[in-house]
């Protein structure tokens, strides 16, 4: 994991002395240091963009940094690389939550030490992350146990969180050659 202080970028790049992510303007040029940074990233790194030290994030900020980036994560655009945002205040995480509902999209989260889930993801999508969250990782032979499910479905709802870039995908050797293990992001 390679985490991101927002605070720290903020004065970087805004030199405005505030601690609060307002304006789309802002927004955008946050978003794109980070893409900068990103991009030397390694695949499979998990990128966590830290708010602690972050007042405000109003709409247009949210919509700018992570709705923008999650949206460019999961269309490929950062390769094999995953986000996830920590230390979240409930006003930060309701912004954060409309902008990603808005574009139908959804990303892991720490809020109050909790793992969550912000914005939209279908129900049968929420019951296979929150088994990987509990399990902290699985296969899809696995999930067709626990959920008595076809192994096709099982293929298929983990490969659909993976394309979102919910949970982590490795190949492991298993007794029938290459398996694929899909790993809690946080």
């Amino acid at each position: 994991m390679t985490q991101y202080d927002l605070y720290k970028l903020l004065k970087e790049e805004l030199k405005n002395g505030s601690s609060d992510l307002v304006t789309r303007q802002s927004g955008q040029v946050i978003r794109e240091r980070i893409e900068r940074d990103i991009s030397k990233e390694k695949d499979g790194e998990v990128i966590v963009l830290d708010f602690s030290k972050i007042g405000v994030i109003d709409y247009s900020c949210a919509d700018e940094v992570a709705a923008k980036l999650v949206s460019r994560l999961v269309s490929g655009e950062y390769g094999d690389k995953y986000i996830v945002l920590t230390s979240l205040s409930e006003n930060q995480k309701e912004n954060i939550e409309v902008a990603l509902e808005r574009k139908d999209l959804s990303v892991m989260a720490e809020v109050d030490g909790e793992k969550i889930l912000i914005g939209s993801l279908n129900n049968y999508l929420k019951e296979t992350l929150n088994l990987i969250l509990s399990k902290g990782k699985i296969t899809a032979s696995e999930l067709s146990d626990a959920l008595k499910l076809p192994a096709n479905t099982s293929g298929t709802r983990l490969l659909n969180l993976y394309k979102k870039r919910l949970v982590k995908r490795v190949a492991e050797r298993g007794e029938e050659g290459r398996l694929w293990v899909y790993l809690a992001c946080l």
